[in-house]
This record gives C-alpha cells, sequence and structure tokens, in this order.
C-alpha cells in the first residue's frame, strides 16, 4: 500500500473563501484539529500578506509538533524572508513557494518572458534554500501551461533544490483523463523526478476536485492538498476527508492509503464549519447530516437487515456516533466531564469547570443536552477572546406589530465602564445593531448576516455569523446562544472586538516575535 501525503490548507487557501475571517486563536484551534486528524503537512497561512497572518503562522508553527507546518510564498525575497520568520520555530520548517507558468498568467499578470519565468523560480528555490529543510514549489496555473515547458522548468527548479512538485488546477479546468496523463508526462520527460514527490491541487469549479485528485494517485502523485469540508476560493478545493475516505474504501483499487486517523473526521469538520460559519451541506459526501440517513422504505428496510446493502461508509468510521448521550438539568459535573472525554475532548479541569457552569445555565433554558450542544459550547469556549473591547452585559428588545422595535443594551468596556444605549430599528435585529452602533461609538457598516440552528427542534442554539466594516477595517463575528436576539447581539459584538484587536497587533507582533 502506497502512504499519499495529505496537505491542509484549510487555513490558507480555506481562509480565502469570501466572508471567512479566523482570528489567531480560532486558526490555533483548528490548526491543533488538523494535527489530532493526522495532516501530514498544515498550511497555516501566506505571512507575507499581514502580520495577523505572520503571527498566526508563527503561533501555530510553535504549537504544532506532529505535522509538518508551511506556509505560502510568492517568488519574491520578501515573502520568503516573511515565512521564515514565522516557520523558523517549526519543528519541521517547510516553504510552499510558487509562480505562474500558463500563458496567460505570462503574458498578463507576470509580463514576463518563459526565460524570465524560469529564472524567477530558479532564484526563488535557491534563495529559500539557505533557510528552509523542505522547499515545495508550485506551477500557478499549471493545467494550462504548455507540456514541454511545464516540463522543462519542473526539471529546472528540482536541480535548484525543490523537494515537492505542485502541479495545481488553479482554475477547475482540468478533467480526470487530462489531469493524469500530465503526472505521466512530467514522469517520462523530466529528469530527477523520481527523486521528488509529486503533488496534486485542485479546484472544484467544474465539481471534479476530488476526481481529479484521484486521478492524480492512479498516476503517480504522492501528496494531494486540499481542504476540510472542500472550503477555499470560488468553488472551493478538494475536501481531503473524501479523499481519504475513498483511499479507505476503495483501497482494492487504488492500493493506496494516508495517515489520517478517520475517527476525527466529523469533529474535524464541525469544528471548521462552525468557526468559519462556512455550512456544510445535508448531502455532502462523508461529514453532511444526511450522508448516512435512510429515509426511504426500501432502504431502511435493507439497513435494519445488514447495513452494507445501502452503506459502504460505517458512520463510526469518520467518528459519527450512532447514539448520544443526553445531558439535562439534573446532570452532574462527572457525567459533563465524562461525556466531553467519550466525544474525545481534551480539557483541563479549569475549562471543565468554566463550562459546566454555561452548561447549567443552558439547561435551564434547554431541557436535553445534546453532543452538538456541547461541541458548540466547547468552541465557543476555546476560542473565547478573554480581553474583549466589549462584553454584553444585558440586552432587552420590545417588539409588536403595533410597535416600533426599540432595544436597549448594556456593555462593559475594557475600562469595566458601563455604557448603556437604545435605539429603534425597522425589526428586531436592526434595532439591537443601531443600539450596538451607539454603544461602540462608531460608524458601523453590516456586510454579511446569518443564522443556522445547531441542531433539530424548537429548542435548539442559534448561532449567528456577521461581517461588518469599520472605515477601512472587515471582520467577521460569531455568536450562540439559545435566544436568536441574544446571538445576533454577540455576533456583532465579537466582530467589534476583532476589529479593535487589529490596532493591536504591532504590539502582539512585538511580544511575539521578541
Amino acid at each position: 500500500m502506497r502512504k499519499i501525503n495529505l496537505f491542509d490548507t484549510t487555513l490558507r487557501d480555506g481562509e480565502q473563501s469570501p466572508g471567512v475571517n479566523l482570528n489567531v486563536k480560532e486558526k490555533l484551534e483548528i490548526a491543533k484539529q488538523l494535527e489530532k486528524l493526522g495532516m501530514d503537512v498544515i498550511e497555516a497561512g501566506f505571512p507575507a500578506t499581514s502580520k495577523g497572518d505572520l503571527l498566526a503562522v508563527q503561533e501555530i508553527a510553535k504549537t504544532v509538533k506532529n505535522s509538518s507546518v508551511t506556509g505560502l510564498a510568492r517568488s519574491v525575497k520578501g515573502d520568503i524572508d516573511a515565512a521564515w520568520e514565522a516557520l523558523k520555530y517549526a519543528e519541521e520548517p517547510r516553504l510552499h513557494v510558487f509562480l505562474a507558468t500558463s500563458p496567460i498568467h505570462r503574458e498578463f499578470k507576470l509580463k514576463k518572458t518563459k526565460e524570465q519565468v524560469i529564472q524567477t523560480a530558479i532564484e526563488s528555490v535557491q534563495y529559500a534554500a539557505q533557510f528552509f529543510p523542505i522547499i515545495q514549489w508550485s506551477a500557478e496555473d499549471a493545467c494550462r501551461t504548455e507540456l514541454p515547458y511545464l516540463a522543462e522548468i519542473v526539471e529546472k527548479v528540482i536541480e535548484a533544490g525543490a523537494q515537492v512538485i505542485n502541479i495545481p488546477d488553479t482554475v477547475g479546468y482540468i478533467t480526470p483523463k487530462e489531469y493524469g496523463e500530465i503526472f505521466t508526462y512530467l514522469r517520462e520527460n523530466v529528469k530527477g523526478i523520481d527523486n521528488v514527490i509529486l503533488s496534486a491541487h485542485c479546484h472544484d469549479d467544474l465539481g471534479m476536485a476530488v476526481a481529479n485528485s484521484l486521478s492524480a494517485i492512479e498516476h503517480g502523485a504522492g501528496q494531494i492538498e486540499g481542504t476540510v469540508n472542500g472550503i477555499g476560493e470560488r468553488a472551493g478545493n478538494a475536501a481531503l476527508e473524501e479523499v481519504a475516505v475513498a483511499l479507505h474504501i476503495r483501497s482494492d483499487y487504488y492500493k493506496a492509503k494516508t495517515g489520517l486517523y478517520l475517527k476525527e473526521t466529523k469533529r474535524t469538520s464541525d469544528l471548521i464549519s462552525s468557526l468559519t460559519g462556512m455550512v456544510v451541506p445535508g448531502n455532502k459526501a462523508v461529514v453532511g447530516r444526511n450522508a448516512f440517513a435512510h429515509e426511504s422504505g426500501i432502504h431502511q428496510d435493507g439497513v435494519l437487515k445488514e447495513k452494507t446493502t445501502y452503506e459502504i461508509i460505517s458512520p463510526e468510521l469518520v467518528g459519527v456516533s450512532t447514539n448520544s448521550m443526553v445531558l439535562g438539568k439534573h446532570s452532574g459535573r462527572h457525567a459533563f466531564k465524562n461525556r466531553l472525554q467519550e466525544l474525545g475532548f481534551e480539557i483541563s479541569d479549569e475549562e471543565v469547570s468554566k463550562l459546566f457552569v454555561a452548561f447549567k445555565e443552558l439547561t435551564e433554558k434547554k431541557k436535553e443536552i445534546t453532543d452538538d450542544d456541547l461541541k458548540a459550547l466547547l468552541i465557543e469556549e476555546k476560542v473565547a477572546n478573554k480581553e474583549a473591547a466589549f462584553e454584553l452585559k444585558s440586552l432587552q428588545v420590545q417588539y409588536g406589530t403595533a410597535q416600533i422595535p426599540t432595544a436597549t443594551i448594556t456593555l462593559l468596556n475594557q475600562d469595566n465602564e458601563l455604557i448603556q444605549e437604545a435605539a429603534t430599528g425597522a425589526g428586531s435585529v436592526e434595532a439591537i445593531y443601531n443600539t450596538l452602533e451607539r454603544c461602540v461609538g462608531q460608524s458601523i457598516t453590516l456586510i454579511d448576516y446569518r443564522i443556522q440552528s445547531n441542531s433539530g427542534g424548537r429548542d435548539a442554539l442559534a448561532q449567528v455569523y456577521v461581517k461588518i466594516r469599520v472605515g477601512e477595517s472587515e471582520a467577521s463575528g460569531r455568536g450562540m446562544a439559545h435566544d436568536v436576539l441574544e446571538a445576533s447581539a454577540k455576533a456583532y459584538i465579537n466582530a467589534v472586538n476583532r476589529i479593535s484587536l487589529l490596532a493591536e497587533i504591532p504590539q502582539l507582533e512585538a511580544s511575539l516575535l521578541n
């Protein structure tokens, strides 16, 4: 069985999904879960893009020990220097450097000749080799590049010191047959190709990212790049959980495997969905809520008699529990802690104490607490901003069909001062946000607002995601509560707090870099 490395870019390409904006704590929490899942390589970000991204990559590099941490860089010294500053603390620092190679990119974006592109690629790899023990080089838009030219530049960067060669389908254009043929062509026409790992990075614009990735494996790829839940720019990337499970279920055909601990799949998917605000479709393969559901009478009858009649993947394989223990207001601390441990969470006694208080408060509003509720509570505790600029102390909303919606809100600021304001709006949410704008004392533009429930039933917890703009800065926020209006207020405050942190990044950077 051939071992296929998995290169996870959830924290880089995944965060480039429209509307996704993760802070350092959230990125670190996701990285730790990706490590627990067993990802071989974690692309933690693009350090040169911002001080915040550099800091996030740096913290992940310091924390993650069992996965190789990498960062993206353009073929310029400044990017490579920033990546080294972020990654030099890693157990196995590696660089992912890229350069476009297709005719359309050479002419319109780079404005360089073929020879100039080759020289730039060689120089960037040679420069990076002074710092990084492992260098991955990517030919951006490789699938629309002339094959002889692609083979030439790949051979040159291998000579320069690249150990991993990535052939990305940057715009999701290729078909499985054509993609496999590219790998075969390179293996047959590039000197030194047997000394490097070939990698595939596929986008899903035509819905073929996973199929293309599997085709690459059939034709010699030793690494697959993608994201959990398939998130990413435009239509997203190859969903790594689908690739891993496909190799596991069809090992008879592919004769290949990954190193993923598949029981962590659903937990990882849920965490990333919650923190990014990107809802997993119900019909999503492997992790969708309907992936193991059967409604048809014929299917139900077959599954009751023998599961494999209609289930090729067992729910337990990917960490989906077929029965869940229900906790309630009479449950004690021991049962609460035991259930969290059964769910696979590693938590300290201090965290258990804080979570148990939140759990008891929730039981006053919700009769039965599900596993999804516990996961949501834990995520909130793990990524909570302990030094927020504003904290919600009280919220009151008056609404009636013959009344103008009015909200009264009390906030606590960093100086422990209470701020109380009231305002009206066309609806309850608008009244809340108009009031919060008064409390904050800044002009705020709401760009996006979404609500979802974390489980079924009328008493499900509400999760609200917002995106706001203050001046030139944008940030997303997340709020969770039993009441939709309270969750809406928390999400808005969470976004405001994130923007306030942007001003503190220089000081934060200094403390981390020193």
